[in-house]
């Protein structure tokens, strides 16, 4: 190579990386960090595995027996049922058939118990639920309520009032009923007659109580109608479901110490006889012949006690001729703390079939008992919620109706009468005893309620 050509070489060779160190990346920065290597993700956890229900209760047909064929209530049932047919997911078809009031409805479960043609959903009272639940026919709803895949949340059970809920457990722990509505057992209280007697609040206290009694009774002995002596306080019903609230009242039950029998010896069914004998002894209590709504619309009375269901008929006997313009409501049973009313709780049940028309029988329960479609019933039934948040749907309705409206406050302090199968024959034998107990001597009380103790005792042994 000659000297010219070597010169040109090496100046190339000199110049090149200069070149390259001005036009690329310096010479002395290093090469960017590679990304981070992904991280592979966990192995699924083997005890988390997805839930796969065992049934499908896809496309059945169940029947519905109820005791609401005609009227709003019909109607507002149909429209539902027309509701769920057309929405589930499932294709299950609702058969809703209409078996009268709820003693035929028993005489019919009676008599399809023999048969064994059976309808899939029922609604009974809880101890006739108990009843047939005993001989083999009924199902144990806690399997669905508590189940992984079709049961309720926590939440959601936890959204009933205590006592609707409590209402459909029988003895032995088992959910026979499932509640759908309610009503409550209240006083009627007049509170323009009260405050002209000079009470401006609602008793508190079986004190308060006894004291606005018999003020009224006195006023009305004092005035010019004769047609009114002996009346003026409180209309007094033997009957078992009034024994109960005031004892629930007084801070007691029915109940014996274990949970699993009656107990009516008790501090606070005691103090229910003594307290109506005393009452009743002094002309502050009195009966009717028949539900006492023309008296309470007339100042015959200033407390009844009455179910909030049957509130519309006292409405129509303020409209009648000779009733007053008083302003009247629903307050609760006093005694211990805020007093109390019974959740006269209205359950349906699933009946013994096969494994997917019980599904298909509690799906179609878990949906009529929905917030949204209890409110629904609500307006259809008048009937109050078993659930909390449906009060909340609530607004326009309980707008439209002030007076039903005030029963929503009493919900909570509802507590249930027992949902056994015994009930029914020990209901009859509370009445029948605080009859007795009116009629005698206030000596005679504790004898009277020991043998109230052992007919409710045998009556539970004959159906355990």
């Amino acid at each position: 190579m000659s000297k010219k050509y070597f010169a040109w070489f090496l100046i190339l060779a000199l110049a090149l990386p200069i070149v390259l160190t001005a036009c690329g990346t310096p010479a002395t920065e290093a090469p960017p960090e590679p990304p981070p290597p992904t991280e592979a993700p966990p192995a699924p956890d083997p005890t988390e595995a997805p839930i796969v229900p065992d049934v499908d209760p896809s496309g059945q047909t169940i029947t519905f027996w109820h005791v609401w064929g005609s009227g709003t209530t019909g109607e507002g049932l149909t429209a539902l049922v027309d509701e769920f047919n057309a929405t589930n997911e499932w294709g299950i078809t609702v058969e809703a058939l209409d078996q009268g009031r709820h003693s035929d409805m028993e005489d019919a479960m009676n008599a399809a118990v023999q048969s064994g043609d059976l309808p899939n959903v029922t609604v009974a009272y809880t101890n006739a639920l108990d009843t047939w639940y005993q001989v083999g026919v009924m199902a144990d709803m806690n399997d669905f309520v508590y189940d992984e895949y079709w049961g309720l949340s926590d939440a959601e059970i936890a959204d009933f009032y205590e006592g609707s809920w409590d209402n459909g457990i029988n003895a032995a722990g088992a959910r026979v009923g499932f509640p759908h509505g309610q009503s409550l057992n209240v006083l009627f209280y007049n509170s323009t007659w009260a405050q002209e007697l000079g009470f401006p609040n609602p008793p508190t206290t079986k004190a308060e109580f006894k004291e606005q009694a018999c003020a009224a009774t006195a006023a009305n002995a004092a005035d010019d109608d004769p047609d009114n002596d002996g009346m003026g306080g409180f209309v007094l019903w033997t009957g078992a479901s009034n024994v109960a609230t005031w004892a629930f009242a007084f801070g007691g039950d029915f109940y014996d110490d274990a949970g699993t029998g009656y107990d009516f010896t008790q501090p606070a069914v005691q103090e229910v006889a003594e307290f109506w004998k005393e009452l009743w002894d002094e002309g502050c209590a009195f009966a009717t012949e028949s539900y006492p709504n023309p008296e309470f619309a007339t100042r015959k009375a200033l407390f009844t006690a009455s179910s909030t269901a049957g509130y519309t008929y006292q409405v129509s006997a303020f409209e009648d001729d000779g009733a007053t313009d008083d302003t009247w409501g629903f307050v609760a049973f006093p005694g211990v703390g805020d007093g109390a009313v019974d959740a006269y709780t209205q359950n349906s049940a699933i009946v013994l079939s096969n494994p997917e028309q019980e599904l298909a029988s509690w799906l179609f329960l878990r949906w009529f008992t929905s917030p949204e479609t209890a409110a629904k019933w609500v307006a259809a039934s008048a009937y109050h919620p078993t659930r909390a948040s449906t009060v909340d749907l609530l607004g326009d309705y309980m707008a439209e109706n002030p007076l039903w409206a005030e029963g929503i406050a009493l919900i909570p302090l509802g507590v249930a009468e027992p949902g056994w199968s015994s009930y029914g024959s020990v209901r009859r034998d509370i009445g029948d005893t605080f009859s007795a107990i009116l009629q005698g001597d206030v000596a005679d009380i504790p004898g009277l309620l020991e043998e109230l103790n052992a007919a409710a005792a045998e009556a539970l042994e004959e159906t355990s």
